[in-house]
Protein backbone atom coordinates (compact mmCIF):
# COMPACT_ATOMS: atom_id res chain seq x y z
CA UNK A 1 0.00 0.00 0.00
CA UNK A 2 1.31 3.43 -0.51
CA UNK A 3 0.87 6.83 1.12
CA UNK A 4 2.21 10.20 0.84
CA UNK A 5 2.78 12.38 3.25
CA UNK A 6 3.81 16.50 2.56
CA UNK A 7 7.08 17.70 4.83
CA UNK A 8 9.90 20.29 3.52
CA UNK A 9 13.41 20.87 3.37
CA UNK A 10 15.09 24.07 3.61
CA UNK A 11 18.17 25.40 0.84
CA UNK A 12 19.67 28.52 2.03
CA UNK A 13 16.62 30.48 3.43
CA UNK A 14 14.00 29.06 1.29
CA UNK A 15 11.93 26.13 1.71
CA UNK A 16 10.95 23.51 -0.50
CA UNK A 17 7.75 21.23 -0.25
CA UNK A 18 9.09 17.61 -0.02
CA UNK A 19 6.20 14.34 -0.62
CA UNK A 20 7.27 11.68 1.49
CA UNK A 21 6.15 8.61 -0.09
CA UNK A 22 5.99 5.10 1.54
CA UNK A 23 4.96 2.15 0.15
CA UNK A 24 4.85 -1.03 2.20
CA UNK A 25 5.36 -4.21 -0.02
CA UNK A 26 3.32 -7.49 0.45
CA UNK A 27 6.19 -9.55 0.10
CA UNK A 28 10.13 -9.15 0.59
CA UNK A 29 12.78 -9.70 3.45
CA UNK A 30 11.82 -6.40 6.29
CA UNK A 31 14.11 -3.80 5.08
CA UNK A 32 13.50 -0.57 5.43
CA UNK A 33 15.46 1.86 2.82
CA UNK A 34 14.94 5.58 2.00
CA UNK A 35 15.57 7.05 -1.59
CA UNK A 36 15.60 10.58 -3.01
CA UNK A 37 19.07 11.73 -1.95
CA UNK A 38 19.64 11.92 1.39
CA UNK A 39 21.99 12.44 3.85
CA UNK A 40 23.71 10.36 6.26
CA UNK A 41 21.46 12.44 8.81
CA UNK A 42 18.51 11.50 6.82
CA UNK A 43 19.29 7.69 6.12
CA UNK A 44 19.65 7.55 10.46
CA UNK A 45 16.27 7.99 11.01
CA UNK A 46 15.32 4.42 9.99
CA UNK A 47 16.55 3.57 13.19
CA UNK A 48 15.01 6.76 15.07
CA UNK A 49 11.06 5.69 13.35
CA UNK A 50 11.76 2.31 14.06
CA UNK A 51 12.73 2.32 17.90
CA UNK A 52 10.16 5.49 18.15
CA UNK A 53 7.19 3.99 16.27
CA UNK A 54 7.98 0.26 18.69
CA UNK A 55 8.32 2.47 22.06
CA UNK A 56 4.53 4.31 21.43
CA UNK A 57 3.20 1.27 21.20
CA UNK A 58 2.78 0.31 16.93
CA UNK A 59 5.11 -2.87 15.13
CA UNK A 60 6.78 -2.25 12.51
CA UNK A 61 5.40 -3.78 9.08
CA UNK A 62 7.33 -6.90 8.55
CA UNK A 63 7.65 -6.21 5.09
CA UNK A 64 9.60 -4.61 2.47
CA UNK A 65 9.18 -0.37 2.85
CA UNK A 66 10.51 1.78 0.77
CA UNK A 67 10.53 5.71 1.21
CA UNK A 68 11.16 7.81 -1.24
CA UNK A 69 11.68 11.79 -0.84
CA UNK A 70 10.93 13.54 -3.78
CA UNK A 71 11.80 15.44 -6.20
CA UNK A 72 14.70 12.82 -5.97
CA UNK A 73 17.00 15.33 -7.31
CA UNK A 74 17.13 17.60 -4.68
CA UNK A 75 19.78 16.47 -1.81
CA UNK A 76 17.99 16.19 1.72
CA UNK A 77 19.71 16.37 5.10
CA UNK A 78 18.62 16.90 8.34
CA UNK A 79 16.33 15.36 11.06
CA UNK A 80 13.19 17.25 10.29
CA UNK A 81 11.63 14.34 8.23
CA UNK A 82 11.89 11.89 11.05
CA UNK A 83 7.96 12.66 12.04
CA UNK A 84 6.56 12.64 8.16
CA UNK A 85 7.91 9.31 7.85
CA UNK A 86 6.41 7.31 11.04
CA UNK A 87 3.40 8.77 9.89
CA UNK A 88 3.43 7.50 6.32
CA UNK A 89 4.57 3.82 7.44
CA UNK A 90 1.50 4.07 9.56
CA UNK A 91 -0.72 5.23 6.72
CA UNK A 92 0.65 2.84 4.43
CA UNK A 93 0.41 0.03 6.71
CA UNK A 94 -3.83 0.80 7.03
CA UNK A 95 -3.27 2.49 10.41
CA UNK A 96 -4.21 6.09 9.28
CA UNK A 97 -5.96 6.68 6.47
CA UNK A 98 -4.07 8.73 3.35
CA UNK A 99 -7.40 11.09 3.40
CA UNK A 100 -6.38 12.32 7.25
CA UNK A 101 -2.70 13.23 5.55
CA UNK A 102 -4.28 15.90 2.96
CA UNK A 103 -3.65 19.21 3.01
CA UNK A 104 -1.03 18.89 5.84
CA UNK A 105 2.76 19.28 6.31
CA UNK A 106 4.29 17.88 8.84
CA UNK A 107 7.80 18.67 10.11
CA UNK A 108 9.74 17.16 13.50
CA UNK A 109 12.83 14.94 14.84
CA UNK A 110 11.68 11.45 16.81
CA UNK A 111 12.95 10.83 19.65
CA UNK A 112 13.65 7.00 20.37
CA UNK A 113 10.66 7.35 23.00
CA UNK A 114 8.61 9.11 20.42
CA UNK A 115 8.50 12.35 21.73
CA UNK A 116 8.94 15.50 19.14
CA UNK A 117 12.30 17.05 19.14
CA UNK A 118 12.96 21.06 17.98
CA UNK A 119 14.33 21.89 14.24
CA UNK A 120 15.89 24.43 12.12
CA UNK A 121 14.49 26.39 9.35
CA UNK A 122 10.46 26.63 10.49
CA UNK A 123 10.57 30.55 9.65
CA UNK A 124 10.84 29.70 5.98
CA UNK A 125 8.53 26.33 6.21
CA UNK A 126 5.78 27.63 7.26
CA UNK A 127 6.17 30.85 4.73
CA UNK A 128 6.73 27.77 2.18
CA UNK A 129 3.42 26.42 3.06
CA UNK A 130 1.57 29.56 2.62
CA UNK A 131 2.76 30.38 -0.18
CA UNK A 132 1.50 26.30 -1.33
CA UNK A 133 -2.11 26.66 0.12
CA UNK A 134 -1.18 23.95 2.76
CA UNK A 135 -4.08 24.72 5.32
CA UNK A 136 -1.87 22.76 8.56
CA UNK A 137 1.31 22.85 9.70
CA UNK A 138 2.72 20.07 12.64
CA UNK A 139 5.39 21.73 14.48
CA UNK A 140 7.30 20.60 17.09
CA UNK A 141 6.34 21.99 20.56
CA UNK A 142 9.62 23.55 21.27
CA UNK A 143 9.55 25.21 17.94
CA UNK A 144 5.49 27.33 18.79
CA UNK A 145 7.42 30.42 19.38
CA UNK A 146 9.12 31.15 15.83
CA UNK A 147 4.97 30.24 14.72
CA UNK A 148 4.17 34.00 16.17
CA UNK A 149 4.24 35.79 13.65
CA UNK A 150 2.10 33.64 11.33
CA UNK A 151 -2.14 34.76 12.08
CA UNK A 152 -3.02 33.41 8.91
CA UNK A 153 -2.36 29.60 8.96
CA UNK A 154 -2.98 26.95 11.23
CA UNK A 155 -0.34 25.75 12.97
CA UNK A 156 -0.13 22.67 15.30
CA UNK A 157 2.18 22.34 17.92
CA UNK A 158 3.13 18.26 18.69
CA UNK A 159 4.27 16.77 21.56
CA UNK A 160 5.20 13.38 20.90
CA UNK A 161 4.63 10.96 17.77
CA UNK A 162 1.13 9.70 20.03
CA UNK A 163 -0.71 12.75 20.14
CA UNK A 164 -0.56 13.41 16.66
CA UNK A 165 -1.75 10.08 15.64
CA UNK A 166 -4.85 10.48 18.16
CA UNK A 167 -5.56 13.48 16.24
CA UNK A 168 -5.40 12.32 13.06
CA UNK A 169 -7.34 9.21 13.50
CA UNK A 170 -9.64 12.17 15.42
CA UNK A 171 -9.49 10.36 18.80
CA UNK A 172 -8.32 13.45 20.62
CA UNK A 173 -8.02 16.50 18.79
CA UNK A 174 -5.02 18.87 19.17
CA UNK A 175 -5.68 22.26 20.00
CA UNK A 176 -4.20 25.30 17.22
CA UNK A 177 -1.54 27.35 18.19
CA UNK A 178 -3.07 30.83 19.29
CA UNK A 179 -1.20 34.11 17.55
CA UNK A 180 -0.07 36.21 19.88
CA UNK A 181 1.18 39.53 18.66
CA UNK A 182 4.01 40.52 20.85
CA UNK A 183 5.09 44.10 21.44
CA UNK A 184 8.75 45.27 22.55
CA UNK A 185 9.24 45.38 25.96
CA UNK A 186 12.06 47.86 26.79
CA UNK A 187 12.26 46.64 30.73
CA UNK A 188 13.34 43.37 29.05
CA UNK A 189 15.57 43.62 26.75
CA UNK A 190 17.06 47.37 27.00
CA UNK A 191 20.74 47.54 27.10
CA UNK A 192 22.98 48.08 29.76
CA UNK A 193 24.38 50.75 27.77
CA UNK A 194 22.95 54.07 28.15
CA UNK A 195 24.17 57.30 26.22
CA UNK A 196 23.74 59.21 29.54
CA UNK A 197 26.63 57.25 30.85
CA UNK A 198 29.26 58.78 28.43
CA UNK A 199 30.46 61.17 29.40
CA UNK A 200 31.20 63.57 26.58
CA UNK A 201 32.23 62.40 23.11
CA UNK A 202 28.68 64.56 22.05
CA UNK A 203 29.96 64.82 18.31
CA UNK A 204 30.27 60.97 18.14
CA UNK A 205 26.85 60.63 19.80
CA UNK A 206 25.40 62.39 17.28
CA UNK A 207 27.20 60.98 14.19
CA UNK A 208 25.78 57.46 16.15
CA UNK A 209 22.08 59.33 15.89
CA UNK A 210 22.55 60.32 12.19
CA UNK A 211 23.73 57.02 11.19
CA UNK A 212 21.27 55.33 13.12
CA UNK A 213 18.16 57.69 11.21
CA UNK A 214 19.05 56.68 8.06
CA UNK A 215 21.27 53.07 8.46
CA UNK A 216 23.93 54.58 7.41
CA UNK A 217 27.45 52.83 7.70
CA UNK A 218 29.51 54.47 10.33
CA UNK A 219 33.45 54.29 11.63
CA UNK A 220 34.77 55.41 14.33
CA UNK A 221 38.86 56.12 14.65
CA UNK A 222 40.61 57.15 18.00
CA UNK A 223 43.14 56.80 20.84
CA UNK A 224 42.78 53.79 23.43
CA UNK A 225 40.19 54.19 25.89
CA UNK A 226 38.81 57.33 24.04
CA UNK A 227 35.14 55.56 24.32
CA UNK A 228 34.78 54.02 21.20
CA UNK A 229 33.63 50.35 22.04
CA UNK A 230 31.09 52.13 24.78
CA UNK A 231 30.06 54.37 21.99
CA UNK A 232 29.43 51.13 19.71
CA UNK A 233 27.92 49.38 22.34
CA UNK A 234 25.55 51.77 22.84
CA UNK A 235 24.35 52.17 19.00
CA UNK A 236 21.24 49.56 19.94
CA UNK A 237 20.02 51.99 22.49
CA UNK A 238 19.20 54.09 19.83
CA UNK A 239 17.66 52.21 16.70
CA UNK A 240 14.22 51.85 15.94
CA UNK A 241 12.73 48.40 16.56
CA UNK A 242 12.37 46.06 13.53
CA UNK A 243 9.13 46.50 11.24
CA UNK A 244 7.13 42.97 10.72
CA UNK A 245 8.55 42.70 7.24
CA UNK A 246 11.89 43.17 8.53
CA UNK A 247 11.02 40.60 11.39
CA UNK A 248 10.13 38.12 9.03
CA UNK A 249 13.24 38.51 7.11
CA UNK A 250 15.83 38.44 10.16
CA UNK A 251 13.74 35.33 11.37
CA UNK A 252 14.22 33.34 8.59
CA UNK A 253 18.23 33.81 8.80
CA UNK A 254 17.95 33.03 12.63
CA UNK A 255 15.53 30.14 12.10
CA UNK A 256 17.74 28.21 9.30
CA UNK A 257 20.73 29.00 11.55
CA UNK A 258 18.99 27.42 15.01
CA UNK A 259 19.72 30.57 17.26
CA UNK A 260 16.43 32.21 16.84
CA UNK A 261 15.33 34.33 19.87
CA UNK A 262 12.37 36.08 21.69
CA UNK A 263 13.92 39.27 21.02
CA UNK A 264 13.30 39.42 17.58
CA UNK A 265 9.88 39.03 17.72
CA UNK A 266 10.13 42.09 19.91
CA UNK A 267 11.29 44.11 17.04
CA UNK A 268 15.16 43.88 18.57
CA UNK A 269 17.62 44.54 15.85
CA UNK A 270 20.41 42.08 15.62
CA UNK A 271 23.77 43.10 16.95
CA UNK A 272 26.73 40.80 15.90
CA UNK A 273 30.44 41.66 17.20
CA UNK A 274 32.80 39.18 15.34
CA UNK A 275 36.46 38.58 16.48
CA UNK A 276 38.92 40.28 14.05
CA UNK A 277 40.51 37.02 14.26
CA UNK A 278 36.73 35.52 12.23
CA UNK A 279 37.21 33.78 9.02
CA UNK A 280 36.33 34.92 5.44
CA UNK A 281 33.47 32.19 5.35
CA UNK A 282 32.37 32.81 9.19
CA UNK A 283 32.08 36.66 8.09
CA UNK A 284 30.62 36.07 4.60
CA UNK A 285 28.93 32.80 5.11
CA UNK A 286 29.53 29.64 2.99
CA UNK A 287 30.64 26.01 3.90
CA UNK A 288 30.61 22.88 2.13
CA UNK A 289 26.43 23.27 2.84
CA UNK A 290 26.22 27.04 2.58
CA UNK A 291 25.05 28.65 5.61
CA UNK A 292 25.00 32.15 6.10
CA UNK A 293 27.78 34.45 7.78
CA UNK A 294 27.88 36.98 10.40
CA UNK A 295 26.93 40.08 7.43
CA UNK A 296 23.18 38.03 7.10
CA UNK A 297 23.13 37.44 10.84
CA UNK A 298 23.57 41.09 11.03
CA UNK A 299 20.94 42.02 8.76
CA UNK A 300 18.47 44.83 9.35
CA UNK A 301 20.87 45.27 12.29
CA UNK A 302 24.56 46.35 13.60
CA UNK A 303 27.58 44.18 12.31
CA UNK A 304 30.11 45.74 14.91
CA UNK A 305 33.74 45.10 14.04
CA UNK A 306 35.99 46.60 16.84
CA UNK A 307 39.82 46.79 16.07
CA UNK A 308 38.75 47.39 12.37
CA UNK A 309 42.52 47.04 10.79
CA UNK A 310 43.43 44.07 12.26
CA UNK A 311 40.77 41.61 10.11
CA UNK A 312 42.90 40.22 7.30
CA UNK A 313 42.55 42.36 4.66
CA UNK A 314 41.05 39.08 2.31
CA UNK A 315 38.20 39.13 4.96
CA UNK A 316 37.48 43.12 4.98
CA UNK A 317 37.56 43.37 0.88
CA UNK A 318 34.77 40.62 0.96
CA UNK A 319 32.62 42.84 2.31
CA UNK A 320 32.74 45.41 -0.33
CA UNK A 321 29.99 44.11 -3.07
CA UNK A 322 27.55 43.03 -0.31
CA UNK A 323 27.92 46.79 2.02
CA UNK A 324 26.94 48.10 -2.21
CA UNK A 325 24.46 45.94 -3.13
CA UNK A 326 23.12 44.28 0.13
CA UNK A 327 22.93 40.45 -0.41
CA UNK A 328 26.30 38.19 -1.02
CA UNK A 329 25.80 35.21 -3.21
CA UNK A 330 27.96 32.29 -2.31
CA UNK A 331 29.32 29.48 -5.01
CA UNK A 332 29.97 26.44 -4.13
CA UNK A 333 30.21 22.64 -5.80
CA UNK A 334 26.65 21.82 -4.35
CA UNK A 335 25.14 25.10 -5.54
CA UNK A 336 25.07 28.57 -5.83
CA UNK A 337 22.92 30.51 -2.55
CA UNK A 338 21.97 34.36 -1.81
CA UNK A 339 22.20 35.29 1.76
CA UNK A 340 20.24 38.71 2.43
CA UNK A 341 22.94 41.09 4.07
CA UNK A 342 21.74 44.40 4.44
CA UNK A 343 23.46 45.44 7.71
CA UNK A 344 24.59 48.65 9.27
CA UNK A 345 28.57 48.51 9.40
CA UNK A 346 29.40 49.96 12.51
CA UNK A 347 33.50 49.94 12.51
CA UNK A 348 36.27 51.08 15.46
CA UNK A 349 40.12 51.47 15.08
CA UNK A 350 42.76 52.97 16.13
CA UNK A 351 44.76 55.53 14.19
CA UNK A 352 47.99 53.42 14.69
CA UNK A 353 49.51 50.28 16.01
CA UNK A 354 50.33 51.54 19.55
CA UNK A 355 46.99 53.94 19.34
CA UNK A 356 48.56 57.18 20.31
CA UNK A 357 49.07 58.83 16.61
CA UNK A 358 47.50 62.55 17.27
CA UNK A 359 47.19 62.19 21.22
CA UNK A 360 47.31 65.49 22.82
CA UNK A 361 49.64 64.10 25.58
CA UNK A 362 51.01 60.85 24.89
CA UNK A 363 53.31 60.83 21.96
CA UNK A 364 53.18 57.74 19.15
CA UNK A 365 56.33 55.25 19.20
CA UNK A 366 55.37 53.62 15.95
CA UNK A 367 58.00 54.03 13.48
CA UNK A 368 56.43 55.93 9.81
CA UNK A 369 56.68 52.49 8.09
CA UNK A 370 54.58 50.65 10.61
CA UNK A 371 52.04 53.41 10.34
CA UNK A 372 51.53 53.49 6.73
CA UNK A 373 51.47 49.44 6.28
CA UNK A 374 48.54 50.01 9.41
CA UNK A 375 46.77 52.49 7.31
CA UNK A 376 46.80 50.22 4.21
CA UNK A 377 45.43 47.69 5.94
CA UNK A 378 42.05 49.87 4.85
CA UNK A 379 41.40 50.24 1.23
CA UNK A 380 40.52 53.24 -0.41
CA UNK A 381 37.09 51.37 -1.55
CA UNK A 382 36.24 49.37 1.29
CA UNK A 383 36.64 53.00 3.16
CA UNK A 384 34.61 54.83 0.12
CA UNK A 385 31.57 52.47 0.90
CA UNK A 386 31.79 54.08 4.69
CA UNK A 387 29.38 57.17 4.92
CA UNK A 388 30.10 58.52 7.88
CA UNK A 389 33.97 58.59 9.47
CA UNK A 390 34.23 60.37 13.13
CA UNK A 391 37.52 61.18 15.10
CA UNK A 392 36.79 60.04 18.82
CA UNK A 393 39.19 62.35 20.80
CA UNK A 394 40.03 61.31 24.25
CA UNK A 395 37.77 62.85 27.01
CA UNK A 396 38.25 65.89 28.83
CA UNK A 397 38.96 65.07 32.88
CA UNK A 398 35.85 68.34 33.36
CA UNK A 399 33.54 65.65 31.46
CA UNK A 400 34.43 62.97 33.37
CA UNK A 401 33.04 64.60 36.58
CA UNK A 402 29.45 63.24 37.89
CA UNK A 403 27.70 66.80 37.44
CA UNK A 404 28.34 66.41 33.76
CA UNK A 405 25.06 65.79 32.42
CA UNK A 406 24.67 63.66 29.11
CA UNK A 407 21.57 63.01 26.83
CA UNK A 408 20.21 59.79 26.92
CA UNK A 409 19.34 57.32 25.12
CA UNK A 410 15.62 57.65 25.06
CA UNK A 411 15.97 61.17 24.28
CA UNK A 412 18.33 60.48 20.74
CA UNK A 413 15.88 57.68 20.20
CA UNK A 414 12.67 59.73 19.82
CA UNK A 415 14.76 62.08 17.49
CA UNK A 416 15.44 58.84 15.57
CA UNK A 417 12.11 57.49 15.23
CA UNK A 418 10.64 60.96 14.20
CA UNK A 419 12.67 60.81 11.46
CA UNK A 420 12.08 56.90 10.74
CA UNK A 421 8.94 57.78 10.38
CA UNK A 422 9.51 60.58 7.70
CA UNK A 423 11.07 57.67 5.65
CA UNK A 424 8.42 55.49 6.57
CA UNK A 425 5.87 57.75 4.63
CA UNK A 426 8.43 58.56 1.70
CA UNK A 427 8.88 55.54 1.06
CA UNK A 428 5.38 53.55 1.55
CA UNK A 429 4.99 51.18 -0.83
CA UNK A 430 9.07 50.76 -1.68
CA UNK A 431 11.20 48.47 -1.60
CA UNK A 432 13.88 50.99 -0.08
CA UNK A 433 13.42 51.26 3.83
CA UNK A 434 16.40 54.22 4.80
CA UNK A 435 17.66 56.73 3.37
CA UNK A 436 20.93 54.86 2.85
CA UNK A 437 19.16 52.79 0.61
CA UNK A 438 18.20 55.17 -2.26
CA UNK A 439 19.03 54.48 -5.35
CA UNK A 440 21.07 56.90 -7.82
CA UNK A 441 18.59 57.39 -9.61
CA UNK A 442 15.90 58.17 -7.02
CA UNK A 443 18.32 61.13 -5.44
CA UNK A 444 16.35 63.99 -7.54
CA UNK A 445 13.10 62.30 -6.47
CA UNK A 446 14.25 62.36 -2.86
CA UNK A 447 16.20 64.70 -2.26
CA UNK A 448 15.75 67.86 -3.04
CA UNK A 449 18.70 70.58 -2.48
CA UNK A 450 18.57 73.91 -1.81
CA UNK A 451 20.42 76.37 -4.59
CA UNK A 452 22.83 77.36 -2.03
CA UNK A 453 23.16 73.26 -1.24
CA UNK A 454 23.64 72.98 -4.57
CA UNK A 455 26.44 75.37 -4.86
CA UNK A 456 28.53 73.92 -1.64
CA UNK A 457 27.76 70.33 -2.82
CA UNK A 458 29.49 71.51 -6.29
CA UNK A 459 32.63 73.07 -4.41
CA UNK A 460 33.06 70.40 -2.52
CA UNK A 461 33.02 68.12 -4.93
CA UNK A 462 35.74 69.92 -6.87
CA UNK A 463 38.19 70.94 -3.82
CA UNK A 464 37.78 67.73 -2.01
CA UNK A 465 37.92 65.69 -5.42
CA UNK A 466 35.13 63.45 -4.17
CA UNK A 467 34.19 60.25 -6.23
CA UNK A 468 30.60 59.79 -7.83
CA UNK A 469 30.11 57.22 -4.78
CA UNK A 470 30.65 59.73 -2.19
CA UNK A 471 28.60 62.67 -4.00
CA UNK A 472 25.38 60.09 -3.45
CA UNK A 473 26.43 59.83 -0.09
CA UNK A 474 26.99 62.75 1.12
CA UNK A 475 23.65 63.52 -0.61
CA UNK A 476 21.90 60.54 1.37
CA UNK A 477 23.53 61.95 5.00
CA UNK A 478 22.35 65.55 4.48
CA UNK A 479 19.16 63.77 3.70
CA UNK A 480 19.04 61.95 7.06
CA UNK A 481 20.12 65.29 8.83
CA UNK A 482 17.34 67.27 7.33
CA UNK A 483 14.58 64.20 8.63
CA UNK A 484 15.96 64.91 11.95
CA UNK A 485 15.15 68.53 11.96
CA UNK A 486 11.81 67.53 10.21
CA UNK A 487 13.06 70.22 7.05
CA UNK A 488 11.72 69.02 3.64
CA UNK A 489 14.32 70.44 1.82
CA UNK A 490 18.15 69.60 2.16
CA UNK A 491 19.77 73.16 3.28
CA UNK A 492 23.66 74.53 3.52
CA UNK A 493 24.02 73.38 6.98
CA UNK A 494 22.60 69.65 6.13
CA UNK A 495 25.37 69.29 3.62
CA UNK A 496 27.96 71.33 5.53
CA UNK A 497 27.67 68.44 8.31
CA UNK A 498 27.16 65.73 6.04
CA UNK A 499 30.82 66.63 4.32
CA UNK A 500 32.74 66.59 8.16
CA UNK A 501 31.72 63.45 8.04
CA UNK A 502 33.59 62.08 4.85
CA UNK A 503 36.87 59.93 5.28
CA UNK A 504 39.84 61.66 5.81
CA UNK A 505 43.61 60.22 5.77
CA UNK A 506 43.16 57.02 8.15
Amino acid sequence: MLSKTIAGATIGLHGVLITVEVDVAGRGFPTLTIVGLPNKSVDESKDRVRTALTNTGYEMPESRITVNMAPADIPKSGSAFDLAIAIGILAASGMIPQSALENKMILGELSLEGNVRKINGIVPLILLAQEEGIGEVYIPEENVEEASIFDDIHIFPVKNLQTLINHLLEKEKMATYTFIEKRHRADEFELLNDFAQIKGQEQSKRALEVAAAGFHNIHLKGTPGAGKTLLSRSMPTILPKLQKQEILEVAKIYSVVGELSDAIFHGVRPFRSPHHTTSRVGLIGGGSTPMPGEISMAHRGVLFLDEFPEFPRNVLEAMRQPLEDGVVTVSRAAGTLTFPARFLLLAASNPCPCGYLGHPKKPCKCAPGMIMRYKKRLSGPLLDRIDLHIDVPPVEVDELSDEYKSESSKDVRTRVLAARKIQEKRFKGKRTLFNSEIRSSDIKKYCVLTDDAQSMLKQAVERLSLSARSYFKTIKVARTIADLEGSKEIEAAHIAEALQYRAKEL
